[in-house]
């Protein structure tokens, strides 16, 4: 990672498009996301359970670790109004310092960075309820339902202007709701699923189009030493529910917020994960899970779901051996994908500077496009929320990154709707656990998720 200022770092960019900063000669540092691993949230990866939930709880499936301490800063001065901007606790290197640097290079205000250890997510939906909270904040995958409902944050549609078709479409759909936009997306982070080309290569194995194919391969790749995939030691149940509802060509919600899966299709796709659960292909147990690429790069595995931030990892360990590509369709009739998901610059309605608030907002996240892509490259391995800006990444210039990004812009999807509230993922995580776990017939779960979900969208949107 980039050093903090302690000591001079320098960059090498790798053959893969891997850019690798080194502090004193050293390699970039892991990035193991540390957050509550079994807590479900409102940011879970398809609205699944366990770590997908702690992922969009941080503000989804990032990778950043998540540090101890905080602490608070100042920038500009004078008679200008001060806001107060807060952000959840990043664990890599310089990044509280960059977005002090950031803040401070704001003319028109003071604005004062809130490092928020702890439960963030918790703590500043509390605030936002009394005069003590926030004038800019993050939230994971942009503000909840209930938020917008209760009139807790503000429209920042205008804020966008002409550079609204540049945003990455998954993300900026996930924070608009009645066709007004109540968030920037601020960085990408994704999954896909990455494969060690030797392996395929010496067990005769194409890159798989289509579930069956991927079920195939994996049976074909298992070893007594190696297994054909990793998809999380709960074998996917938590982290592939929504990517096999989009390889089916379904989603959780129909475009008009209706319930998005009561089909035939979707107890096809849902109940292809159980049979990758019996097929004994799939690892399970590994020391560290999915988040982690460990498995893959240590050979316990030749293929694993995992996200973009365990490039640098695994080119560390693997070189250029190794290949990237989207969770495959259910079928010629289905879809290719990648969950994506972002945190999102959200304004407080209470607060006592609404237009300057905003006014800072628009200026760091869709203004300062060098900002924006310093912070989504210098400090972990991320995307910009812009497309524009991917281009101009040193970090995903080529190879294996390049792909990634790709894959981000032309198959990204959301990791969860809007208005898919925590008693939605709840119910929907149980289910995928009985389905993979105790073979549990997918059309009765179906049926059970359906009963809650309908009876939340009922609630949120009365």
């Amino acid at each position: 990672m980039r050093a903090d200022g302690s000591a001079a770092s320098r960059t090498t960019t790798s053959g893969t498009g891997l850019t690798v900063r080194n502090n004193a000669g050293s390699i970039m540092e892991q990035n193991v996301f540390r957050s509550q691993l079994n807590r479900r949230s409102l940011f879970a990866l398809g609205g699944a359970v366990a770590v997908t939930g702690a992922l969009a709880a941080c503000g989804g499936n990032t990778g950043r670790e998540t540090a101890t301490g905080g602490g608070t800063s100042g920038g500009g001065g004078g008679s200008k109004v001060t806001l107060n901007q807060w952000y959840h606790q990043y664990g890599e290197t310089g990044t509280q310092q960059a977005v002090e640097r950031y803040a401070a290079a704001y003319p028109k205000a003071t604005v004062k960075v809130s490092w928020k250890p702890g439960d963030y997510d918790q703590s500043t939906a509390a605030s936002l309820l009394t005069d003590a909270g926030p004038d800019v904040f993050e939230y994971g995958n942009g503000p909840t339902i209930d938020m917008i409902k209760g009139g807790q944050v503000l429209d920042l549609t205008d804020a966008f202007g002409d550079a609204k078709s540049d945003f990455n479409a998954s993300v900026l759909k996930r924070v608009t709701y009645q066709d007004k936009i109540w968030a920037i997306p601020q960085v990408i982070d994704m999954q896909l699923l990455v494969y060690r080309k030797s392996m395929l290569e010496k067990a005769g194995v194409k890159p798989p189009e289509t579930i069956d194919d991927l079920i195939a391969a994996a049976k074909k790749l298992t070893t007594s030493d190696v297994k054909g995939l990793f998809v999380g030691n709960d074998g996917g149940g938590g982290l592939l529910g929504g990517p096999m509802l989009w390889s089916a060509g379904l989603d959780y919600l129909t475009d008009d917020n209706q319930f998005g899966f009561d089909d035939p299709r979707a107890v096809t796709a849902l109940g292809k994960l159980r049979e990758l659960w019996q097929s004994k292909s799939i690892l399970l147990g590994a020391p560290k899970d999915w988040f982690d690429a460990s498995a893959l790069t240590s050979g316990l595995t030749a293929m694993q779901f995992t996200g973009l931030w365990t490039f640098p990892d695994i080119k560390k360990g693997l070189g250029d051996d190794f290949g990237v590509m989207a969770w495959p369709k259910l079928d010629a009739d289905g879809k290719d994908s990648v969950p994506v998901g972002a945190y999102g610059a959200c304004v407080s309605a209470k607060s006592q500077h609404v237009d300057e608030a905003k006014a800072f907002a628009k200026w760091l996240w869709v203004d300062q496009t060098a900002d924006q892509l310093d912070f989504a490259t210098a400090y972990g391995f991320h995307i910009p929320s812009r497309t524009s800006l991917i281009p101009k990444a040193a970090t995903l210039a080529t190879g294996q990154a390049a792909d990634a990004a790709k894959l981000a812009t032309d198959v990204g999807h959301a990791q969860s709707p809007l208005l898919w509230t925590p008693k939605c993922n709840t119910a929907f995580g149980d289910m995928m656990s009985r389905i993979v776990k105790d073979g549990a017939d997918p059309k009765a779960e179906i049926a059970k998720v359906k009963t809650v979900v309908d009876a939340e969208l009922k609630r949120v949107l009365a």
